[in-house]
This record gives C-alpha cells, sequence and structure tokens, in this order.
C-alpha cells in the first residue's frame, strides 16, 4: 500500500483506511503480478495444508474474514482516532481508483456517465445523522433513480467480492469436514428511519423499502456457509432512544432472511456483558426467537480477567447451562439453575483464579462453544482455564489424538498448577500425588 495508496479504501475527502484491501482490485494483478483474491486462496491452502490433520476433528469451523474485524463490509465506521462516533452515519469507501474506475463502468452501462464521478456529493461525513443530510434525510435521494443506482453498485460490488472469496474458500477446503462461516455486522443504530443510513454506507442495501440482507443469505446459501452475526444480547430498550436503534428487530430480520435463504444462522454478543439480562437475551435470541429456528452456534466474545470474578463467573455458568439446555427444549426452574451455578463457582475457585492470572498476563484462548458441544463442556459445570486448555490441547496434538470425541482427565497440582494429562499425576515439584482432576471430552478446537 505504500507503493500504491489507492490499494486502501479511501473516502470523499481522500483519508485512507489501511484496514483491508480495497474490493475495487480484488481480480487485478496488483500484487507483484497477482490478484488479492489469489493471495486469499494462497494463504488458505496454505492454512489447510499445515493443519490437514486436526481439521474436521480439532478444527471444525473456519470463519473466512471479508473486511475490515473480519466482517463483509466497507469500513464505513473506523474508530481509530476518533474518526467515527457512535452513531454517526459513516461514509461511503468508494474513492480509491479502482472502485471509482468500476462506478464509472456501471454509469456509463447505464446511460447516465455523469453518475459515475463518485458518491453522493449531499450524504454527509462520518459523524452526521440522517437529518443532517440531503441524501440520507426522510424523503432524500437515496430513494430517488440516482440513489437507487449508487446503492445497488455499492452493494453489488461487496456481495460479488464476498462470492469470489467464498468461492475460494469451498474450493480450497472442499472434503476437509469443516464448516465455512462469514460474520456480518450488526448495525443497529438509526435501523428505525427510512433509510438506515448506516447499514447503506456499510454496503448493506437495507431500507424501509428494501431487504438487504436475504441477498447476503443467498450468496452464502449458494456456499454452503453459515451466516454469522453479532449484536444478539442487545435490548432495544438498552440503547438511547435518539439514536432509533433497533437492534431485536435487526436480529430478527437476519433471522428471516436466513430462513428463507436456506443457510444456518449463528450469533456471538458484540459488547463484554455479564449481566443477567444480557444472557437472558442471548438464551432467548439463539434458543427461541431465531426467527422459529434455534442458531446453530453462539460464540461468547470478550472473555476477559473480568468475566473470572466471583459474581460474574456464577452468572457465566448459568448461562452455559440455561443454553445448553434451552437448545435440548428442557429449562429447569431457575432456582435450580442458580444452586447448580454456585456448587460450580465453590468446585471451581482456584481454576478460575488462574484463568484470571493467565488472561491478565496476556494469555487468551479462544473457545468455539457449538450448540451440540454445550455438555460436554461444561466439565462438571465449567470450562478449563486459559492454562489448562492450552497445555491439554497442545499434548493432545503431540500425541497424536486430537480427534473430536477424545476423553479423558487433566490433573492440576493445586500447589504449582502444574497440569497433566491422565490421572494419578505426581508433581515433579512437590512429589504429591495430584488428586484434583478436571474431565474433558474434546469437543471443541481451542485456537491459543
Amino acid at each position: 500500500m505504500d507503493n500504491d495508496p489507492d490499494l486502501a479504501y479511501t473516502d470523499q475527502c481522500g483519508r485512507r483506511n489501511y484496514e483491508y484491501v480495497s474490493l475495487g482490485c480484488d481480480t487485478l494483478p496488483v500484487l507483484k503480478g497477482r490478484t488479492p483474491i489469489q493471495c486469499y486462496a494462497d494463504f488458505m491452502r496454505a492454512f489447510r495444508d499445515h493443519f490437514r490433520h486436526l481439521l474436521g476433528s480439532t478444527i471444525v469451523e473456519i470463519q473466512v474474514g471479508m473486511g475490515p474485524a473480519g466482517e463483509l463490509r466497507y469500513p464505513s465506521y473506523p474508530e481509530l482516532h476518533g474518526t467515527w462516533k457512535f452513531p454517526g452515519i459513516g461514509a461511503f469507501q468508494c474513492y480509491d481508483k479502482y472502485m471509482l474506475s468500476s462506478l464509472k463502468a456501471a454509469a456509463l452501462e447505464a446511460g447516465k456517465p455523469e453518475w459515475g464521478h463518485g458518491g453522493p456529493t449531499d450524504a454527509g461525513g462520518y459523524n452526521n445523522w440522517p437529518e443532517d443530510t440531503t441524501f440520507f434525510r426522510h424523503d432524500g435521494g437515496w430513494n430517488g433513480p440516482y440513489g437507487e443506482f449508487f446503492l445497488s453498485w455499492y452493494s453489488q460490488m461487496l456481495l460479488e467480492h464476498g462470492e469470489r472469496i467464498l468461492s475460494s474458500a469451498t474450493s480450497v477446503f472442499d472434503s476437509t469436514g469443516v464448516k465455512i462461516s462469514v460474520k456480518v455486522a450488526g448495525i443497529h443504530w438509526h435501523y428505525s428511519t427510512r433509510s438506515h443510513a448506516p447499514e447503506l454506507t456499510a454496503g448493506y442495501y437495507n431500507t424501509r423499502f428494501r431487504d438487504g440482507y436475504l441477498p447476503i443469505a443467498r450468496m452464502l446459501g449458494r456456499h454452503g456457509a453459515v451466516f454469522n452475526f453479532t449484536c444478539v444480547e442487545m435490548r432495544d430498550g438498552e440503547q438511547p432512544s435518539e439514536a432509533c436503534c433497533r437492534p431485536e428487530g435487526l436480529v430478527k430480520q437476519v433471522a428471516a432472511a436466513a430462513r428463507e435463504a436456506g443457510v444456518a444462522l449463528a450469533g456471538e454478543n458484540a459488547l463484554p456483558r455479564y449481566d443477567e439480562m444480557a444472557h437472558e437475551q442471548i438464551v432467548n435470541t439463539a434458543t427461541v426467537e431465531a426467527g422459529g429456528e434455534k442458531m446453530a452456534a453462539f460464540t461468547y466474545l470478550r472473555m476477559g480477567p473480568e468475566l473470572f470474578q466471583p459474581e460474574n463467573w456464577r452468572r457465566f455458568v448459568a448461562f452455559v447451562k440455561k443454553m445448553a439446555e434451552g437448545r435440548e427444549g428442557v429449562g429447569p426452574c431457575r432456582e435450580l439453575v442458580e444452586r447448580e451455578a454456585e456448587r460450580s463457582v465453590h468446585a471451581t475457585g482456584p481454576l478460575v483464579q488462574e484463568a484470571a492470572v493467565a488472561l491478565m498476563s496476556g494469555l487468551g484462548v479462544l473457545i468455539l462453544w457449538h450448540w451440540f458441544h454445550f455438555k460436554e463442556l461444561l466439565l462438571e459445570h465449567a470450562p478449563p482455564p486459559p492454562a489448562v486448555a492450552e497445555y491439554a490441547v497442545a499434548n493432545l496434538i503431540k500425541m497424536g489424538f486430537p480427534q473430536r470425541g477424545a476423553e479423558g482427565v487433566i490433573a492440576i497440582c493445586s500447589c504449582h498448577k502444574d497440569v497433566k494429562i491422565g490421572r494419578g499425576y505426581t508433581c515433579p515439584r512437590c512429589k504429591a500425588r495430584v488428586c484434583e482432576v478436571v474431565n474433558f471430552q474434546l469437543n471443541v478446537g481451542f485456537v491459543v
């Protein structure tokens, strides 16, 4: 990008965004004679070849990045250096020479060459609100002939980008036993307005009169990919009313699009939340309200040291229990869940402390929570701390049996926090027999 700044997304003011290579040059040999799509495919191929022995067993799903933060979108709301702040509408990212060349060609084909010089000039800036602008206001240009032309081109470019990368991904990972998933951003602010301005600048042509998520779902469906959506922990009433946020309505719309397209829907939380209200919302959304069908998977994000504070950990254990039971269609009374959570917190106290220390020291483990894995992952109603998970998985791989379904125990020395796979382990430092064990069943991949 130093040699060719136009490889970066660019806004109307000429500001470059270096988070991701502009999709305008997807098929052009701009990287020493190769196209960006070829480079992405080469990377995926190298990953497949290196981890082939783990694919389909330890590694069961691959989320393919398609834009900033790994999401299929334009970098329309960059927070770096305070460029954008919630709930600004963002800005169109179509001013690098490659995007402009494509826009010019589309305008000529439409018989409107005057539309090919750039995006709308009256769409405001990153931190404007819809009614501040002529283009996005209630009866603005977004709903006119030029707006329809530009927004169709802008969103179609994003869809074609996703199509190209998914074609490469499904080709590379064919017959490996892994699922492919794609993350789509949950842009819920100004959702109650007619224009849905922040979604439009991000590349989702979703308005009061048009469903922008069904084309995305259909594109994913053509490749058998999972539709991974965020903000499932949010409630409408928690958001500032003036920002016209409707995360619940947005999630329902996306769930309906996924159901119509016949694609599996997965979810994740957008913000670090440890409270019962957020947990209840996730359970309800993922197991009850996801368009009449339960989500295929849920990823718990923002697992930091704060999670392991006693009260937060107690709530989290109860949340995992509810998720498992919600998936199976059974649900004990709240008091029973709370009692089981209290027992788990007491039993896993030392491990939780170790996990918090490990996380504060910079050690992190991403745990992919698949629905049908919940019961096995409860591990006496508690997941393993990161240090234990890291050691266990590393040794399982070394010992040659990382297959899903491998079972056993992890022994932990309470004096030195030494870890070993297998029962009846003697700590080499204190020579004491270790009796504190954690049962495990390796039904999920731990990525360290």
